[in-house]
């Protein structure tokens, strides 16, 4: 920390036992070079704080007297000042770390487009998970099966997603959905999917 925040904080501490009773008001405190070994510090900090004290008028500094205790309002006042700024100081730091956590969030979103975009431009011609949508002929030999029955994934490579049955629409429909005249199936799986579900509807 630096001697400057170090001094601050030995004086708002100072004030605070004032405040707390600990030093009473025309009471003297420890001498600097005792206040220099409590805090663990150098004279020349501790001789900082108590200037920053006796301006805020909350201690009296008389040459052979010591440092007298002067004013608990004054103490008081002090401290919700720098309390203050101290608030002000964490508000700062938190907004900092929001817009430094903001950036990264961004520069990882621009990354992330970056390589659909790549990806949808290499790869435009191929789309695993683009929609196919077939009806069960009638009289189909499916036709009161189960998906699980007639082993649809293994033999088709494509996932039923949904079932479009009269004017109702049936989603995720599950292996032990049956197949009825009439149905619409909608699947997912790559191109070749579509031509091997044609035929496995069909056979």
């Amino acid at each position: 920390m630096p001697e400057s925040s170090i001094y601050q904080q030995i004086s708002i501490d100072i004030a605070n036992r004032i405040v707390n009773g600990e030093f009473v008001v025309g009471t003297k405190i420890h001498g600097r070079s005792t206040l220099a070994g409590r805090y663990n510090v150098s004279p020349e900090t501790i001789r900082r704080a108590v200037t920053l004290l006796e301006d805020m008028k909350i201690v009296e500094v008389a040459q052979g007297s010591g440092i007298t205790v002067k004013s608990k309002d004054e103490a008081f006042k002090f401290i919700e000042r720098f309390k203050n700024k101290e608030s002000m100081s964490s508000v700062k730091k938190d907004i900092e770390n929001l817009l430094y956590e903001k950036r990264k969030l961004e520069d990882n979103l621009i990354s992330c487009v970056d390589k659909l975009i790549d990806y949808s431009q290499r790869f435009k011609n191929s789309n695993p998970l683009a929609p196919i949508e077939l009806e069960v002929p009638i009289n189909s030999r499916l036709v009161g099966k189960t998906i699980a029955e007639v082993n649809f994934w293994q033999s088709t490579g494509a996932t039923i997603i949904g079932i479009r049955r009269d004017k109702s629409l049936i989603l995720s429909p599950g292996p032990y959905a049956t197949f009825m005249n009439g149905d619409i199936f909608i699947m997912v799986g790559d191109e070749s999917s579509f031509e091997r579900v044609k035929t496995f509807l069909n056979e």
